[in-house]
């Protein structure tokens, strides 16, 4: 892992790169354009020719879509255990999520007319769920379960199957207590265009949900204004600002949780705490040695882990400010001073005993945010993304009354007389 002191000449130039943006390379973006033409020209021959290049699997448009007896198979086979989380994950999902629906509201202007906004769920919606090298389980009830909340009536999940076609079974049950309507196994950027365009198995949606790797986030960029787009989540990043009265042992166990994502995963530790810094790092080193995902750790460790030693605290949450970190941990005893001047995180995790792996799985907030610096312009999957919203205006004669002088003023100016004997046409005598 990268260690830096603010004192080290390497420090400034480190710092400053932390300030970027999500943005794919040509590779990518050529790549994914392919993908997206294909599959909107060719549908579902595209999709499997597709699943057979990138994942292995020999899929057939009759097996494209998982029946939900396979569901519910799934979900009568599942462990006790498992079950008693995912309907705990989901009580506590749905619960956060229906406090944050927009309600209905009425009201009038100056001019007295009465104006509001309704709000309805969308009529179909599209959830992305990464495979890859885990069963991105809790992903299912951190999109579906939300959609389910918010009252959409057709909730169509994408998740890519094995080499076999198959599809992880704790994965299947997930699905089935958060209430996915329709389970197609594939995955990656024809996915997105698939749920964006439509196959003739797959009908499109009006918005996309998830996150995914590079190449299905850019195919959520090249999508977006055939269908909504949710936000841009790519590989999952955490990033630790502490100070002396951190935890070294908690701190270096949520930079290794986050470090067994494998991949473009990254982890920051930023302390003001010269001797935290280096507990943190001796920690690591310590704790690596009995987890068992050496594989996607070691590549994590090497390229994607980074320990700076800040000036300040208030130095340290400019560097998080500018990282837009998809989930920080804020441990401090001077919470409420530096709580305040954190902007751009995606969730933010407070004190020593508020690790980030509960709010993955369990605590309620969705954990589909922002990543890639992205977290300056979006905010994380919330309910009411899942809500359409209509204004609603009436006037009756007073109130058109009082509103035409405006309106002829606006329309002299603008040059729009129609406009303005729309509303006068109403006033007259």
């Amino acid at each position: 892992m990268k260690v830096l002191r603010h004192t080290e000449p390497a420090y400034p130039a480190f710092a400053a790169a932390l300030n970027r943006r999500a943005e794919a390379s040509d590779a990518v973006r050529e790549v994914v354009s392919g993908v997206v033409k294909a599959v909107r020209e060719r549908g579902d021959a595209a999709v499997i020719e597709l699943a057979e290049r990138y994942d292995g699997a020999k899929l057939t448009t009759q097996t494209l879509r998982i029946p939900q007896a396979e569901i519910d198979a799934a979900w009568d086979a599942a462990d006790a255990n498992l079950r008693s989380a995912l309907e705990a994950s989901q009580r506590n999902v749905t619960a956060f999520a229906k406090r944050s629906l927009r309600q209905d509201w009425q009201g009038t202007n100056e001019q007295g007319a009465q104006v509001g906004e309704v709000y309805h769920p969308f009529e179909r919606v599209g959830c992305y769920v990464p495979g890859g090298t885990a069963p991105l389980v809790s992903t299912v009830l951190m999109t579906v379960a939300i959609a389910a909340a918010a009252g959409v009536p057709e909730i169509v999940v994408c998740t890519p199957c094995g080499k076999d076609g198959s599809v992880n079974a704790g994965l299947l049950a997930a699905l089935k207590v958060a209430g996915a309507t329709e389970v197609y196994k594939i995955g990656g950027s024809q996915a997105i265009a698939a749920l964006a365009f439509g196959t003739e198995t797959i009908r499109p949606v009006v918005k996309i949900f998830g996150p995914g790797n590079s190449y299905v986030v850019e195919a959520k960029r090249q999508c977006f204004g055939v269908v909504s787009i949710d936000l841009l989540p790519g590989p999952s990043e955490v990033l630790i600002l502490a100070d002396k009265s951190g935890n070294p042992a908690f701190i270096a166990a949520d930079i290794l949780a986050q470090a067994e994502h494998g991949k473009d995963s990254m982890a920051g530790f930023i302390t003001d705490d010269a001797a935290l810094l280096d507990a943190v790092v001796a920690e690591v080193d310590t704790q690596c040695q009995t987890l068992s995902r050496q594989a996607q750790l070691g590549p994590v460790l090497e390229k994607g882990v980074f320990c700076m030693l800040a000036p300040s605290l208030e130095a340290a949450a400019k560097l998080v400010n500018d990282f837009a970190p998809e989930h920080l941990s804020l441990i401090t005893t001077r919470e409420e001073a530096i709580l305040p001047l954190i902007r751009t995180a995606g969730a933010i995790f407070l004190g020593n005993h508020s690790p980030v792996a509960v709010g993955d799985f369990l605590a309620g907030p969705s954990h589909t945010l922002p990543t890639g610096g992205s977290g300056k312009s979006f905010p994380g999957i919330t309910a009411d993304m899942f809500q359409r919203r209509t204004s609603i205006i009436r006037l009756d004669a007073a109130s058109c009354a009082k509103s035409e002088p405006i309106v002829s003023a606006f329309s002299q100016v603008e040059g729009l007389d129609a406009h303005g004997r729309s509303v006068s046409i109403r006033c007259s005598p």
